[in-house]
């Protein structure tokens, strides 16, 4: 196993997950758009945004390749498939605790089941799965997560012999 793979492999998974959700946005497969979402959190200025929220996803994507890391050295095994299990897990974890619960309650600019009338939110929450972003988010969402596992788990194998 291979630490450097592991961080190509996160670049490579990120770039090949966002280009899978900007793509489905596009075609009107989910409202979604996770960069804008994270770049709200720290800036009302909408193309500022965008672009935070892209360097936030890809430091986010390095994160969670590392974890993937760790799990597979904890095992002693690394591999696509493992890599695409451990997305699958990511994706839903992504789905359910992780947009649905707490980032509403760290974003100030997202709206929340708490959220008063004379507080206006300028996001609509996710809700869960993401499902208020559109019926098919889920399933985009989720699919993209195992290509950046899977990846991940691919390039982290890369190197060692």
């Amino acid at each position: 196993m291979s630490a450097w793979g592991t961080a190509a492999g996160a670049f490579v998974g990120t770039l090949a997950l966002t280009t899978a959700l900007r793509t489905a946005s596009e075609l009107r497969l989910t409202r979604m758009d996770l960069p804008f979402l994270l770049g709200t959190a720290v800036t009302a200025d909408r193309a500022r945004a965008k672009a935070l929220g892209y360097l936030v996803h890809f430091a986010n994507g390095e994160l969670f390749a590392f974890v993937y890391y760790a799990v597979f050295l904890a095992i002693g095994h690394a591999g696509w498939w493992l890599g695409a299990v451990f997305g699958l897990v990511h994706g839903l974890f992504a789905g359910t605790a992780l947009v649905n619960v707490l980032l509403p309650l760290v974003h100030p600019r997202m709206g929340s089941p708490l959220t008063s009338a004379p507080r206006v939110a300028l996001l609509e929450p996710p809700g869960f799965l993401m499902l208020n972003y559109g019926p098919s988010t889920p399933l985009v969402t989720v699919l993209a997560h195992v290509g950046f596992g899977a990846i991940v788990g691919g390039f982290t194998t890369l190197g060692s012999g």
